[in-house]
């Protein structure tokens, strides 16, 4: 009996000894699934939101030496009535306004401030939407109504295997996947904890293989779309997407301060939802697309491309194009949207762009979406 407690004793010790090891060698990937878990707890979220490099791996955008790009401030404007309680409510941590290019509202609520590089979540697909109008322009996409494996043989016998260029564009591909955040086995929370773990966002997206509607026939908000988009590009022109972001988008446009997109174990950036900038950053990008693709002189990306990808392109009268939504009575207004309150509403008629921040948990309750469109309204049709 005694040598029997010997033996376990000393096999519990080594079991102790490898857990230890694994632990230790383990140690990032399992702070960073432990930040995915408390990533939108109340006493966290909105930190969180503005350091995002101090849980996720990373890489610069870097500016590069160009001077940075002027953004004048003009006389200041009177908010519409309700805005405060507007702010509180929905959890603003930066609010930005651009009125014929120049500032005339800029501030920023629960401990944050103007230098905090701010995550995009899913506004950075309509990054990505410009970068892809700059890869089409070259000739690297022949047409939008390409197959997608004509870029990324790859994903052949995948759920991706028959879309089109297009159908990825304003996701109408037909591919399953569950956006449903707030369940803990949903594709979408599945596919944050392989971003965590440092596994590789191209091997989640080649691991799809079930449709639930065939290729454009059906509009459905899919994030992962917009992955295979970066997938498209990088097959495409035999670069990587995020290198090309800085030469394309960041240099040209003289950003005040050196983004960077969180990125999967492999160092591929997380194109769908990654990008973390200043909210004047975000506010320059908006003026910029507003102003059909041109930057202080400088061509972007082209306005042909910008009005292509701002228009509703989906079935079913879906007000989604590519890679951007059109609000409802629209009027020519666009925006960038993001989780938990990130916007860049674009309003062309009333020559504003409106940058909104937020950590705001209430996001998917009834209502909240119709109430933001309200206001980004009555913002931008205010002097």
């Amino acid at each position: 009996m005694r040598k029997f407690l010997r033996i376990a004793g000393k096999i519990a010790a080594l079991v102790l000894v490898v857990a230890l090891a694994v632990a230790f060698w383990k140690r990032e990937e399992i702070t960073r699934l432990m930040a995915v878990n408390s990533l939108f707890t109340e006493e966290k979220i909105t930190r969180n939101f503005s350091h995002m490099n101090d849980l996720f791996l990373t890489r610069p955008l870097p500016r590069g030496d160009h001077p940075v790009s002027p953004l004048p401030e003009g006389p200041a404007m009177e908010l519409p009535q309700g805005t405060a309680q507007w702010i509180e409510d929905r959890a603003v941590t930066a609010l930005l306004v651009l009125k014929g290019g120049r500032i005339v509202h800029e501030s920023y609520y629960r401990g944050t401030g103007a230098g905090d590089l701010r995550i995009s979540w899913s506004m950075a697909k309509s990054f990505l939407s410009v970068l892809f109008g700059t890869v089409l322009e070259e000739g690297a996409i022949a047409s939008l109504d390409d197959p997608v494996l004509r870029y990324v043989p790859t994903l052949k016998g995948t759920a991706y295997d028959g879309t089109t260029v297009r159908q990825v564009l304003n996701m109408t591909t037909g591919v399953k996947f569950d956006e449903d955040y707030l369940d803990f086995h949903s594709d979408i929370n599945r596919m944050g904890r392989v971003l965590a773990l440092g596994g590789s966002m191209d091997e989640f997206a080649i691991s799809l293989r079930e449709r639930e509607a065939e290729p454009g026939t059906r509009w459905k908000y899919v994030s992962i779309d917009t992955h295979v988009l970066g997938m498209i590009i990088a097959g495409a022109t035999g670069r990587d997407p995020a290198d090309l972001m800085v030469e394309r988008v960041i240099q040209p446009m003289g950003f005040e301060a050196e983004p960077y997109f969180l990125t999967d174990g492999e160092g591929t950036a997380f194109v769908l939802g990654g990008l973390n900038m200043r909210a004047r950053d975000y506010a320059r990008f908006g003026q910029m697309v507003l102003q059909g693709g041109e930057w202080q002189g400088r061509r972007i990306v082209s306005g042909d491309w910008i009005a292509a990808s701002i228009r509703p392109s989906a079935p079913d009268g879906a007000l989604y194009g590519y890679q951007w939504w059109i609000p409802e009575d629209a009027g020519g207004d666009v925006m960038a949207r993001g989780i938990y309150g990130q916007y860049i509403y674009i309003s062309p008629r009333h020559d504003t762009v409106i940058v909104v921040n937020a950590a705001d948990r209430r996001f998917r309750e009834d209502g909240v979406e119709a109430e933001n469109e309200a206001m980004f309204k009555a913002i931008a049709a205010s002097r």
